[in-house]
């Protein structure tokens, strides 16, 4: 296990709103940036076009310049695949639209929520189960809280709000507040969960203004982030990590199992214990939702069953997350057994 200490110190002072406004939006300086050559270049446009991409900065340092199959930069790079047609994988894997019961709500869980408190995202990933999703349809901007605040008012079996997108923390720190300030305002609701990479692409997003906000909160907060390979942490990470657990935020990570990126054992163990190392409990190890343009990720069930039971055999029990699988309709997230 290594972890990465590459850091760029003229970058380490930027406002994270910076960093994400200088983020790699085209294949050509991307690559260019990376050293890479330019092979077969129209056809990762044709994708690009399809699903736009963004990489910010920071994400981008922690590649290996000159690698085409480097695990982080295969996670954002578009590729001809994604044009493929592959059986079973469609625009809505999950069947959101059914839960959307309200502009910029999804509700299919009981006693939580999910608000999609932001549109956008810090980076593109190119498996993302929400890459056709209905966001024009969704926004919410403060104007429309009191709308989303009342539903949650009106059901009292809610007792746990999940800050989804998009990246919930694409908002500035003064809305944030706003936002969870009229959330502890509301009896039933006891826990808010914030479900991010903006911390993993772009660790300068946790500011001591947000730190300060979540450590005054009344509510019992968990933060879970969106980490697939131990290459994605650095020393810089852990430091800012660092600075939520001391706000007495509750770190999780769920990752998604991809081929040829993490669907390796020792890949698997050396992120949960790098995880473990920075504070952060290993929590989900999700199988790919079957969404169009990702089928190039897939990993087999058996395969990805294969690989738990391994885990299983080589980490303590804490350091393996659970294998599941999110299918459309299910009232929970369906665990993956033999």
């Amino acid at each position: 296990m290594r972890i990465i200490t590459r850091t760029d110190d003229s970058v380490e002072p930027q406002d994270w709103r910076q960093l994400l406004a200088g983020s790699f939006r085209s294949v050509e300086s991307l690559l260019d940036y990376l050293k890479i050559p330019q092979d077969s270049i129209e056809a990762c446009h044709q994708a690009a076009r399809d699903f736009a991409i963004m990489v910010p900065e920071p994400f981008v340092n922690l590649m290996q310049p000159g690698n085409i199959h480097d695990p982080l930069l295969l996670q954002v790079l578009p590729q001809p695949q994604e044009l493929d047609e592959a059986e079973g994988f469609i625009r809505d894997p999950l069947q959101e639209k059914h839960a959307n019961v309200q502009q910029g709500i999804i509700h299919k869980y009981q006693g939580r929520l999910l608000l999609m408190a932001a549109s956008s995202c810090a980076v593109n990933c190119r498996y993302c189960f929400r890459r056709h999703f209905p966001y024009q349809e969704n926004r919410i901007g403060r104007q429309d809280w009191q709308q989303t605040l009342e539903y949650i008012r009106n059901d009292s079996s809610i007792e746990e709000v999940i800050l989804s997108g998009g990246d919930p923390l694409m908002m500035q720190d003064k809305h944030l507040a706003e936002l969870v300030s009229q959330l502890e305002e509301i009896p039933h609701v006891s826990r808010l969960r914030i479900h991010t990479r903006l911390p993993v692409v772009i660790p300068q997003r946790i500011t001591p203004q947000l730190c300060k906000l979540l450590q005054n909160s009344s509510l019992n907060i968990s933060c879970v982030l969106h980490i697939n390979h131990a290459n994605e942490l650095s020393l810089a990470h852990k430091d800012y990590y660092q600075q939520l657990r001391n706000a007495g935020v509750i770190l999780l990570n769920q990752s998604v199992l991809l081929k040829r990126i993490n669907n390796d054992l020792s890949v698997l163990a050396d992120l949960s214990k790098q995880l473990f190392e920075f504070g952060i409990l290993p929590y989900y190890l999700h199988l790919l939702d079957p969404v169009k343009g990702a089928s190039h990720f897939d990993v087999p069930e058996q395969e990805a069953i294969t690989l738990h039971q391994q885990l299983m055999a080589q980490l303590p029990g804490y350091l393996v997350p659970k294998l599941v699988r999110e299918q459309g309709g299910k009232a929970y997230k369906t665990p993956i057994t033999t």
